[in-house]
Order: C-alpha cells, then sequence, then structure tokens
C-alpha cells in the first residue's frame, strides 16, 4: 500500500435531475441549487468509498451506515445498491478509471422545505431531497504522519451530528490548518471529556500491550466504517485513551476507507514504526 502515481482516469461526477436519468459533467462544472440545504446549512450526509479495480470495498457498511444515519437525522432513507452500483460502473466507464478510486456519496435534505432552519411540518409541503455523487482517482494512503492534538477544536460527545458523517466538517479544517500551521501533517481531536477521539478525517488506533485499541464512540469519534469492522473482527477492542497512552504506545494508526497513515511522531515526540500496520488495514478492508 505504498505511495505510488496517482491512478489514471479522470474525476466525473453525477447528480439527480432535472431527468429521471439525471445529468453527468465534470464536478467543476455541476451545480447545486443554492436553496438546497446541504449547501446552506451543512444538512446532508456523505459517504467515501474505496473503488479497486471497479469494485467498491465494503459498499454494504458504508450504505447501512448512510441509512442508520439518516433515520436518526430525520432524513428520508438514501439510496440503495441497486441505485448505487448501476451508477458507479458507469462512473468507472465514463472516467476511464484504471487501478483505484475513491467515490463520494452524497444525500442533502435538498430544495424547497423553505428559508430557515426550521423543517416544515407534516401538513406541509416537504422539500425534496437530493442524491449526487463524484469518482475520482486516488491512491491508498499509508505515508507516516507528524501530528498535534489541536487545542482549538473538541469533539462534541453529546451531539447527535458527531455520530453521523455529515457535511460539516468546519472544526476538522480548522484543526487541520493549525496542524499545518505547527508543520505537521494531521491533528488529533479531544473528546469533551478530554480524552483522545480521532484524527480529522480518520479513526485513531494505539498498540498498547500487545492489543489495538481505539476511543470508544462516548468520546466523540465517528463510528467508521474500518474501525468497526475491527471491532466485529476482533481485532480491536475499546478503551478510553489519553494523550500520554498514545506518547507510551508501542505504534499508532490513523484509519478510513481510502487508507491506513502510522503516527511517527505526535508533537515532538517520535513515535514507534513497527512493520506490519499496512497489514493491518488491509485486514480491516477485506470482505467478510
Amino acid at each position: 500500500m505504498s505511495a505510488g502515481p496517482a491512478p489514471a482516469g479522470t474525476a466525473i461526477a453525477w447528480i439527480d435531475g432535472p431527468t429521471p436519468e439525471g445529468t453527468w459533467g465534470d464536478p467543476d462544472r455541476l451545480c447545486l441549487p443554492l436553496n438546497d440545504r446541504g449547501l446552506l446549512l451543512a444538512d446532508g450526509l456523505f459517504e467515501t468509498v474505496l473503488i479497486e479495480g471497479g469494485t467498491p470495498r465494503l459498499l454494504a457498511e458504508h450504505l447501512e451506515r448512510w441509512r442508520v444515519s439518516a433515520a436518526s437525522l430525520g432524513l428520508a432513507p438514501p439510496p440503495g445498491a441497486d441505485r448505487v452500483r448501476p451508477l458507479l460502473a458507469e462512473a468507472v466507464a465514463r472516467s476511464g478509471l484504471t487501478g483505484s478510486g475513491a467515490l463520494r456519496l452524497n444525500w442533502s435534505r435538498g430544495s424547497g422545505a423553505g428559508r430557515g432552519l426550521a423543517l416544515p411540518g407534516p401538513d406541509e409541503p416537504q422539500g425534496r431531497p437530493r442524491f449526487w455523487l463524484q469518482l475520482s482517482p486516488w491512491r491508498p494512503a499509508s505515508t507516516p504522519v507528524a501530528v498535534i492534538v489541536s487545542g482549538v477544536e473538541r469533539r462534541n460527545a453529546a451531539s447527535l451530528v458527531s455520530r453521523c458523517k455529515t457535511f460539516a466538517y468546519g472544526g476538522a479544517i480548522q484543526a487541520l490548518r493549525e496542524a499545518r500551521a505547527a508543520g505537521a501533517d494531521d491533528a488529533l481531536l479531544l473528546g469533551s471529556g478530554g480524552d483522545l477521539c480521532c484524527g480529522t478525517s480518520a479513526n485513531l488506533l494505539v498498540r498498547r500491550r500487545g492489543a489495538w485499541v481505539t476511543p470508544p464512540l462516548e468520546s466523540g469519534c465517528l463510528p467508521g466504517v474500518m474501525r468497526g469492522r475491527g471491532l466485529a473482527m476482533g481485532l480491536l477492542r475499546e478503551e478510553r485513551l489519553s494523550v500520554a497512552d498514545l506518547l507510551e504506545s508501542e505504534a499508532a494508526l490513523l484509519v478510513n476507507s481510502l487508507g491506513g497513515r502510522p503516527i511517527r511522531r505526535c508533537g515532538a515526540i517520535d513515535l514507534p514504526l513497527p512493520a506490519g500496520v499496512d497489514g493491518l488495514w488491509r485486514r480491516l478492508l477485506a470482505s467478510s
């Protein structure tokens, strides 16, 4: 899983409407209506799926999290595999993608629900949800990274939104800005209780006493697909983690569906980089 040249192909996007077939085009040219709540209020969800050889990895797990999150936030049910797979096949054909890519699936509450935060009541006209996707060439990330612990952003463990992969990534963007200003590659976020939670866009795994552990959901971390796979397979267990636990660990890894990046340094402290961490990410990615 070492870094290499980007896979061949160009980015392609699709958005539903105005015809039943939807519209294909360059991601820089397709547009959302200005009154879409996903654009105005970050009122929507997304999933990012790794594509290898034209095949989506762990698509069922991603679509299930998408469905559960939509129900939790009161959104209409998002599209299922019967809608996504044909669109993915066409996206691969149109883009000329070879090798691996990243598929982003987007689901917003859409337009037509009126201005402001409030949603229409049950007897009022309802908004129409909106679905769009983008496929881009992508090489799974595995380069070791230096991190800091963010001093400006935290995850809210009590927040319903924190448990869902929504469009609202403003906090993560600011934490990443903070990290880059400090000469690091990424930032770790604390939960509202002060324990370690996650990275800006990945779950945190830490090796302690020969076992891989990850912060519990009560820390405020997102229920990542790869994290869930590791727990289900018995490769991980949940455990509260402090910054000191990380600094004294045998290894640490940031994982999501698009890669597994070992942490080589936190602040001014170097961390061990044992062999085999790439293999762990691949085991988590393997189909059940």
